[in-house]
């Protein structure tokens, strides 16, 4: 997850944003720039003063402009004002521009003390971010769910299960469905079946809109945690042998192969690659 915090000079708001976060949050990549920044400004003496209180030395952070090739380089772009995200909105999908805080007011110009309030305030921002936009919700899946996930079924596959087909899984004992909730949407879901010891993935699909979120990973971890818990000694899916992308997602994660289904996949016709992950006994 790259997230990129803007505001209008990157000398006090923006770095001071970046630096609260990579030392909150070691796990997401941050960066920051400005819409009118001169490369190589360094950040205000005020900026560099309130960091201290965090134990932070922002004395090395150096301006840089945005551009439009950071569009699509980062995965979400926290703005300082209404004003940057008005610039910004023909650049970059709504779901991915959000106002840092609803606004952090800016501190140029002003005295140490405005500094030192505006550092506590993208704090709270920095927070408020990382907890309602970037670290989803996970819960079963419900009726209320099954018209959008059935909307990512179209958009994510040729063949895609209909509403009636995800509706029956609500009444199957074998099934654990979950969906991801993010921005009060759902951004993806994964179905699993177990039976005695063994779990099946029977379908994982994020929404386009929400992809290189790093949802994907945190549903198979869902479903690999729950299959653990009900003590299967293994979970299995099938995967086009085409989805590369895929295929090193779930190698990544400690999935072998275990062979093809010929022509287990129709429009087009298309083997499948069967993948599995084996739980210790410990």
């Amino acid at each position: 997850m790259k997230i990129l915090f803007i505001c209008t000079g990157n000398t006090c708001r923006s770095p001071m944003a970046e630096a609260i976060a990579k030392k909150k949050y070691s796990d997401t990549d941050f960066s920051s720039c400005g819409l009118c920044a001169f490369s190589g400004d360094s950040a205000t003496a005020e900026s560099i003063e309130a960091m201290k209180e965090y134990g932070i030395d922002l004395n090395s952070h150096r301006a840089r402009p945005f551009n439009e090739y950071m569009a699509d380089e980062y995965d979400l772009f926290a703005v300082m004002s209404p004003s940057h995200y008005q610039t910004l909105s023909q650049l970059i999908p709504e779901n991915k521009l959000v106002i840092l805080g609803g606004g952090i007011p800016d501190p140029y110009a002003m005295d140490q003390a405005a500094y030192i309030s505006c550092a506590h305030m993208i704090e709270k921002a920095v927070d408020a971010l990382m907890s309602e936009n970037i670290k989803p919700l996970i819960v079963p899946m419900s009726q209320s769910h099954i018209k959008e996930v059935a909307e990512i079924e179209k958009e994510c596959f040729s063949d895609p299960w209909s509403e009636e087909g995800l509706l029956s899984e609500l009444d199957n004992d074998t099934a654990y469905f979950y969906v991801c909730k993010k921005q009060d949407q759902v951004a993806g879901y994964v179905g699993t079946h177990i039976v005695l010891d063994e779990c099946y993935i029977a379908n994982v699909a994020v929404k386009p809109a929400f992809r290189r979120m790093g949802i994907a990973e945190k549903l198979l971890d869902f479903a690999e945690k729950n299959a653990m818990e009900k003590n299967c000694s293994f979970i299995s899916l099938e995967v086009r042998v085409s989805n590369i992308p895929a295929i090193n997602l779930y190698k990544k994660r400690g999935y072998i192969s275990q062979g093809e289904r010929k022509n287990f996949y129709s429009h087009p016709t298309e083997n499948a690659l069967i993948m599995t992950k084996t739980f210790s006994e410990e």
